[in-house]
């Protein structure tokens, strides 16, 4: 089993920075695609960013583009989603899961779940 602890949420103020971490305990994910996901208060939960095993593929729902970086270390277990420029409509639970096989970036097939971190912009 792995185990997801997501860490680095908090308050910010619109136009300010926040950097989540999502560390894993357990079994090695260095071979997992993670993900990002948030549900906004009476919003369905939604793929915000991945990022396959090795690094090399990323995907960004097109809200955040520009603006969110995701970034792994497999060497330390964890990864990170770098968010600059927040606005309002970013304030949600956001939750690190992590997948098994070959790299695609939809959001289904998530196998494992952290239990989530609040973000909140004020405007």
């Amino acid at each position: 089993q792995v185990q997801l602890v997501e860490s680095g949420g908090g308050l910010v103020q619109a136009g300010g920075s926040l950097r989540l971490s999502c560390e894993a305990s357990g079994r090695s994910f260095s071979h997992y695609t993670m993900g990002w996901f948030r549900q906004a208060p009476g919003k369905e939960r939604a793929l915000v960013s991945s990022i396959s095993w090795s690094g090399a593929f990323t995907f960004y729902a097109d809200s955040v583009k520009g603006r969110f970086t995701i970034s792994r270390d497999n060497g330390k277990d964890l990864v990170y989603l770098q968010m600059n420029n927040l606005n309002a409509a970013d304030t949600a639970v956001y939750y690190c899961a992590a997948r098994t096989g070959n790299w695609n970036f939809g959001q289904a097939d998530y196998d494992y779940w952290g239990q989530g971190t609040q973000v909140t912009v004020s405007p």
